[in-house]
């Protein structure tokens, strides 16, 4: 059941519109990548360019707005369209309702932004030995993913405007309250991400400069979709038909 919840809901986001919006935010990174290939000489460190480029526009921009609107959608457009009430009176567990809805929009998320990373990162580091940094960032994106998506995916349950709350998050809180108050940073999504980019990838922190070492990286962010997958199960069980707030 779970499997055939994912698969539909898969096909409702890449079916969309904004299928083709966050694709061509993904491109972003790979145009930027080519056009300092092309016509800028590379005389730093290509390594350090990657992490400056796929690091700054990957991780700051396109992983969190990526999975804020598929994460959002997975649900909230059933709510939206009327049709969570249909999928709520068949005999399915929410817990697996909702899993197969975070699947769906974490697998579509790591797919649109993993891509862009790793052709990016591929097209900076072209003419280089072996490298972890690619494999880094493609498993950090996938990880990070995961907590942003089930994030997004609990608000949309709860709110209605979880778009707009997940944009504060990601500009307000993440972006910005995060430079001056030290301590929001441990429950920012993007430090668990960079965090485990340095870990995998043996890079020094001043190119990324995570705040969070990997450990609580690792906990943090697993607690995120735990404690999120909990309320967001919970939500589905007591929903009824009335205005979210």
């Amino acid at each position: 059941m779970i499997a055939l919840v994912a698969s539909h809901t898969l096909s409702q986001l890449l079916g969309q519109r904004r299928s083709l919006l966050m694709g061509l935010l993904a491109a972003i990174p790979v145009l930027v990548a080519v056009l300092v290939r092309v016509l800028a000489e590379l005389e730093e460190d290509p390594r350090e360019v990657a992490l400056g480029i796929v690091g700054g526009l990957v991780l700051n921009l396109v992983l969190p707005l990526v999975a804020l609107v598929f994460g959002t959608a997975a649900i909230g457009q059933e709510i939206e369209d009327g049709t969570l009430v249909y999928l709520l009176t068949k005999p399915i567990a929410r817990w697996k309702l909702l899993v197969g809805k975070v699947l769906a929009a974490w697998l579509a998320t790591t797919v649109v932004v993993g891509v862009s990373a790793a052709i990016a990162g591929a097209t900076l580091l072209l003419g280089r030995p072996a490298d972890l940094l690619l494999p880094a960032f493609v498993a950090a994106v996938a990880w990070g993913a995961l907590a942003y998506v089930s994030l997004f995916a609990a608000l949309s349950v709860r709110y209605g405007r979880a778009l707009i709350i997940g944009l504060v998050y990601v500009f307000v809180w993440e972006a910005t309250l995060s430079r001056f108050a030290p301590g929001t940073r441990l429950f920012s999504v993007r430090q668990y991400t960079v965090s485990i980019v340095e870990a995998l990838a043996n890079t020094p922190a001043r190119f990324l400069d995570a705040q969070v070492d990997t450990t609580t990286a690792v906990v943090m962010s697993t607690a995120v979709v735990l404690v999120t997958g909990w309320y967001g199960v919970r939500l589905l069980q007591r929903y009824e038909l009335r205005e979210r707030s």
